[in-house]
């Protein structure tokens, strides 16, 4: 029978390693404590000594002068440790950076409303992560309250030229304005405005950052409107209740959009009955798009209208508004619902979205009244 044997087996032999030292650590580690120990020892005996005068006061709450037992006290066993105090780092901030805190909560906020004298303006995200669409809103402009620029922008690739053309495109039109002397006329008015949208297109390239953005803008002046845009977000004025069109969209579907393309070298293709530059995007001008600038132009289109007693209203609004609603039916909403009120640019929002759009949406409305001189 073969025998079996209980016996453990040896263990194997092991021998670790010391662990390391460095004689650097250690030298700054002891100086460090021995810097801080007076503060610590201080604030203990501090601690040593009220507890000490809590102790005895507390031997005199027993009834008829009888001393009642207490537990022993903690402070007996307290025992010093080479601890560093706690450091107390003072709040930093910084104009810059509660900027781009503002941005980053606007990138992931659903719904937007602001309601004014002037206008009324609002917002929803649609199904992607993060919120493409953005608006400029300047008032007073140099001084006069008859002046005033607006601006709805519609993302694309990432919101990055959708904030920087609201942040500055209508203080580049602005600073091209303050440059022409008095009583400039139209021709002057709408090259100032083309220089704007230039020059936010080239601060945005410098940057090397991807990604593009579609803006319509309204500067009121003068009595006159002055409707610029690039891409598909649109301007429409009511006037006595009917709706006329202030821009066109840069859409490939256009067959001049298409020829100035391929005649630059571009091509364009149809997939699905969307046209798209270079087989990828799906308007022809637009702020950005360093891959495809040398076709898709920030060069915006700009028409000029006169201010009557029957303009009553302009819409601005991204192509999410555009794509299920006309605008008949928008001038209509807005008119049943009060021009000035938030709650037609909000009608119109529901309206989009339950036509099925789940695009983002920001819709505009400006009291055209408010503008008129006398």
């Amino acid at each position: 029978m073969m025998a079996i044997s209980l016996t453990s087996p040896p263990a194997p032999s092991f021998s670790p390693s010391p662990s390391p030292s460095p004689s650097s650590w250690q030298y700054s580690s002891c100086r460090f404590f021995s810097a801080e120990r007076s503060v610590v020892e201080d604030m203990v005996n501090h601690k040593l000594h009220t507890a000490a005068a809590d102790d005895r006061s507390s031997n005199d709450d027993g009834d008829d002068g009888q001393v009642v037992d207490k537990a022993p006290s903690v402070t007996a066993g307290y025992r010093l440790r080479n601890r560093p105090a706690k450091l107390v780092l003072p709040q930093f901030h910084h104009p810059a950076l509660e900027s781009e805190k503002t941005k980053a909560e606007m990138a992931v906020i659903k719904e937007f409303e602001v309601e004014e004298r002037e206008y009324c303006l609002a917002s929803r995200k649609g199904r992607r992560d993060v919120m493409e669409d953005s608006n400029s809103i300047l008032l007073n402009v140099l001084g006069d309250p008859k002046q005033a620029f607006f601006a709805v922008i519609d993302g694309h690739g990432g919101r990055a030229a959708a904030d920087h053309a609201g942040e500055h495109l209508g203080k580049n039109i602005i600073k091209e304005l303050d440059q022409l002397v008095a009583g400039a006329g139209e021709y002057e008015i709408k090259a100032a405005i083309h220089e704007g949208y230039l020059a936010t297109d080239k601060e945005f390239l410098r940057q090397g950052v991807n990604g593009g953005a579609c803006a319509a803008g309204v500067l009121v002046r003068d009595g006159r409107v002055y409707a610029a845009n690039v891409g598909d977000c649109r301007v429409v004025v009511g006037r006595n209740g009917v709706a006329y069109g202030l821009t066109m969209d840069h859409r490939l579907s256009r067959e001049d959009e298409r020829s100035r393309i391929e005649s630059s070298g571009g091509y364009v293709f149809c997939k699905n009955g969307v046209w798209r530059v270079n087989g990828s995007l799906a308007v022809s001008r637009a702020i950005g798009d360093r891959y495809l600038k040398e076709w898709v132009i920030a060069k915006p289109e700009i028409q000029m209208l006169s201010l009557t007693a029957d303009c009553q209203l302009l819409i601005l609004a991204s192509d999410g508004l555009w794509e299920k609603v006309n605008e008949q039916e928008a001038v209509d909403a807005v008119l049943d619902n009060g021009k000035n009120s938030v709650e037609s640019c909000k009608k119109l929002v529901e309206m989009s979205r339950s036509r099925g759009n789940t695009d983002d949406i920001t819709v505009m409305v400006v009291d055209l009244q408010q503008f008129m001189i006398n």
